[in-house]
């Protein structure tokens, strides 16, 4: 939550006040190296040939590129804000979405997005669909399904955003999400994948920087209380089932900050996906556990807010990295996942 001011300028300006005059921001139609992408909350997906990177933007920012070194900047997914978000949502505005997130069911693309106003868990989760992602395709038209799911300060002790849908091992449709306050959060999705099918109220934390949060004992922050939200400084669940687990992939700390930014990736996993989710410790991520996938160095200053994919049978890791050479400028990472003889990833930073 803290972090929607600071997105607004730096997906405005490319990096605020950091940089005084920033170089122009792209247009539709541009194609750029993957080196020269400003980029924050980066999913990605591939239809036929061409992969399709949805990110954090005025309508959702949306690029695309047929061997993930050269990108064209499509048409954002919304034109307008979404009217239900401005009516929701107080202190919404300019249209700026937060922290998308694509997969395909049944003939459909779900974009799941995020909507949210400064300081407050005053979020809500909405989400879009398309039968495809050709801009050319006569058939392309994004159809909006409006709320999934909504915070509430002083009624929740979480906050709708980064949402994640991934599916068990049976095929039931599972949403993680979550922003600071009550840590990330997991509740599972009616079969159509339109609308929870759990009572919100109820929904664990699956992983916190705090030890010991239950519903009882972790009662929401008092409304407008940015500073209780950001004493529990973990967002942008993931989960990406391998090896015969499910592995939950998260931030923690603070993007955002251009070179002081010092978000990093944690990880832990679980043979069932409600977890408990525990690090190569045995710590539970939910009691403040999590193993350090990726952290920033000299050349950057942070990375995070990551996904994790396999195309053509190599896996990715897909997140943004503050380039500390261009004074901590958010820019797109793609990095080759591994694994080591314990199953658990491994990435090289690269210089």
């Amino acid at each position: 939550m803290v972090r929607s001011f600071i997105f607004s300028i730096l997906l405005l300006t490319g990096l605020g006040s950091v940089q005084a005059q920033p170089p122009q921001g792209p247009k539709v139609g541009d194609i750029r190296p993957v080196d020269n992408i400003t980029v924050h909350d980066p999913v990605m997906i591939k239809q036929g040939k061409t992969y399709y990177l949805f990110s954090t933007g005025h309508g959702i920012s949306v690029w695309s590129s047929p061997d993930l070194q050269n990108w064209k900047m499509e048409a954002p997914v919304f034109a307008s804000a979404p009217e239900w978000a401005t009516q929701a949502v107080a202190g919404f505005k300019n249209n700026h979405i937060w922290a998308p997130d694509i997969s395909f069911y049944n003939g459909k693309y779900y974009l799941y997005y995020s909507i949210s106003a400064f300081g407050k868990n005053t979020s809500a989760i909405g989400l879009a669909t398309n039968t495809t992602l050709d801009p050319k395709d006569k058939n392309f038209k994004w159809v909006d399904h409006g709320k999934i799911i909504e915070s509430i300060p002083g009624q929740t002790n979480w906050n709708a955003i980064d949402p994640n849908l991934f599916t068990d091992n049976k095929g039931t449709p599972w949403m993680t999400f979550g922003s600071f306050w009550g840590g990330l959060k997991l509740v599972k999705m009616n079969k159509d994948r339109l609308s929870v099918a759990e009572e919100i109220s109820k929904i664990p934390t699956i992983a916190s920087r705090k030890k010991g949060l239950t519903l009882q004992t972790n009662p929401a922050p008092l409304p407008g209380n940015p500073a209780e939200a950001g004493g529990n400084a973990i967002e942008a669940p993931f989960v990406f089932k391998k090896n015969g687990y499910y592995y939950l992939f998260a931030s923690i700390d603070y993007c955002c900050k251009g070179a002081k930014s010092d978000y990093k990736m944690i990880v832990g996993r679980s043979k069932n996906a409600q977890g408990p989710y525990l690090d190569k410790n045995g710590v539970a991520m939910d009691a403040g556990g999590g193993t350090i996938l990726l952290e920033g160095n000299a050349q950057w200053n942070g990375v995070g807010h990551n996904a994790v994919y396999t195309f053509d049978k190599t896996d990715y890791l897909i997140f943004h990295g503050y380039n500390a050479a261009e004074n901590g400028r958010p820019k797109l990472r793609i990095e080759k996942l591994t694994w080591d003889k314990e199953q658990w990833p491994v990435v090289a930073l690269a210089q």
